[in-house]
């Protein structure tokens, strides 16, 4: 059976063992003990997940904020001249089609 370390490095996980059972209680026993360790094991693994999780500084904060706040006034200003472009190109073509 796997340990701990080997669940958080991602290796694979033995399948659970299928508990032999005639009657129902026992299946229904199986079936809420195969989910307790289904969910256990998403934990654990949620857990492993949450831990690798690494809180950005405040200089990296601004930093990244300011590339953002730049690259969408580019942006806009970029999609503004495209648009004045084919705006101008158009009524040029309509006009001489004679839309207006």
């Amino acid at each position: 059976m796997g340990t701990k370390a080997t669940i958080v490095n991602g290796e694979e996980r033995p399948a659970p063992a299928k508990r032999p059972g005639s009657n129902s209680g026992s299946k229904l026993f199986s079936s809420v003990a195969d989910q307790w360790r289904g969910m256990t094991r998403f934990l654990t693994d949620v857990r492993a997940e949450t831990r690798k999780v690494v809180v950005p500084t405040r200089k990296e904060v601004e930093s990244t904020t300011v590339v953002v706040i730049v690259a969408t006034f580019l942006f806009g200003l970029f999609f503004f001249v495209v648009d004045a472009i084919f705006d101008f190109g158009l009524h040029r073509l309509l006009g001489k089609l004679g839309g207006f």
